[in-house]
């Protein structure tokens, strides 16, 4: 029976002992916890900068603008008649000077018949009368006949010969009104449906054209700009801190895709227009392949001018407001992080272009922003600089707390 309990009484102890070196342990462990907790024994965080320094960032815009044809004519005859033949084929390619229509020359090569005779009439009666105004030169110099004689005689040559130019002239009227029978194409390039079938009669005056001809490369966008825009950037040329720029333009297409191909600005109107309040800018663009086509709409997309005083931030630096505003934060003296409210209006690639707000040499903040509150203590490093994280010390955490309490249980 005493075997036993002597037993028992040792195991007693034993747990005992135990049960008070955990204790010791777990207060000691809380002890570090909640002192680590007011020292902080990260630090303070860690953030990436960048150093912003002003340079050149254009001033893109993007506006709507419609085709137009670099060239077009509409085809018109100039005389009346029946069409006999039509020489093209509906959409293809005509050049300068070709023949489409043929009307009924039949009536206008009479008429150069006719003019052609009296042409000869005249110049008969203008050779009779010559002859005999030189016969009586002489004839009234020696007092045969009488002066007013030869003086008539003059007269009559002098008409003869008027009327000479007269039928030349008519001539002259017939032949042209006979060539018009041929309707030329009156520039290069691809001509639409014909709007008169062969057998239709045609009339100089006639409000409908015979087809319309249009010159596709190169060709025009005709692009809307209000004028309070163009105003605005009147006045930041004359202001300082903008240049203009060159006056190159890309498009995008009804469906969203680029064009390729980039034109020039040719002019700018020196009108408004008093129903929408935009001006009109006219650009060239090459269009071999013809998928500009008139009356098509397009995005145009170019620098009007150069801002030399913008700042370029990435976009991760960036933040919004509720109110839309845009924010950043900057390293301020003694690190700690400043807030900072800026105007970004538009992005560059990845950057977003602050134009107020910054200034030379600040330290904008672009990693680490997730936490970040103004004024708090921050540990700047150039953006891109790897972080490093050390190994925890002896004595913290949860194997520092049990190798001090396996010590304890040692030394008890």
């Amino acid at each position: 029976m005493n075997a036993p309990t002597s037993y028992g009484r040792s195991g007693l102890i034993v747990f005992a002992s135990a049960l008070l070196l955990a204790a010791c342990s777990s207060g000691e462990g809380a002890g570090k916890q909640q002192g680590g907790g007011r020292r902080g024994p990260s630090g303070p965080p860690q953030v990436g900068y960048v150093v912003v320094q002003p340079s050149s960032v254009p001033v893109t815009t993007e506006l709507a603008g419609r085709v137009t044809p670099y060239q077009m004519s509409q085809v018109r005859p100039q005389v009346a008649g029946i069409v006999q033949r039509r020489l093209f084929k509906e959409g293809e390619v005509v050049r300068q000077g070709q023949t489409l229509y043929q009307i009924d020359p039949s009536l206008y090569q009479a008429s150069v018949a006719q003019a052609q005779a009296n042409l000869q009439n005249a110049q008969a009666t203008l050779e009779a009368a010559r002859i005999r105004a030189d016969r009586y030169k002489p004839l009234a110099q020696m007092q045969a006949v009488s002066q007013q004689d030869y003086t008539d005689a003059v007269a009559q040559a002098r008409q003869a010969a008027a009327q000479v130019a007269q039928f030349r002239a008519a001539l002259q009227t017939a032949q042209i009104n006979l060539r018009f029978t041929r309707v030329p194409a009156p520039i290069t390039g691809r001509i639409g449906r014909s709007l008169f079938t062969e057998g239709a009669l045609v009339t100089a005056n006639q409000a409908d054209p015979l087809a319309v001809i249009e010159r596709l490369d190169p060709i025009f966008v005709d692009i809307q700009q209000s004028s309070a825009d163009m105003l605005a950037l009147r006045r930041a040329l004359a202001r300082g801190g903008t240049a203009p720029a060159t006056a190159t333009v890309r498009l995008k297409l009804e469906d969203g895709s680029d064009y390729g191909a980039t034109g020039t600005v040719e002019f700018t109107e020196v009108i408004v227009n008093e129903s929408t309040g935009t001006v009109t800018l006219r650009a060239r663009f090459p269009n071999a392949q013809n998928i500009l086509l008139p009356g098509m709409f397009v995005r145009a997309v170019f620098a009007q001018a150069i801002d030399t005083q913008a700042y370029l931030v990435p976009q991760a630096g960036v933040s919004r407001d509720p109110k839309g505003n845009a924010t950043v934060y900057v390293v301020g003296p003694g690190n700690k992080a400043v807030a900072r409210t800026v105007v970004a209006d538009r992005t560059i690639g990845q950057n977003w272009v602050i134009t107020q707000g910054l200034a030379p040499g600040d330290k904008v903040i672009v990693q680490g922003t997730a936490n970040l509150k103004p004024d708090i203590d921050i540990k700047p490093v150039p953006a891109n600089t790897p972080q490093k994280i050390e190994p925890p010390k002896k004595g913290q955490g949860q194997g520092g707390a049990q190798t001090k309490g396996g010590s304890q249980a040692k030394a008890g």
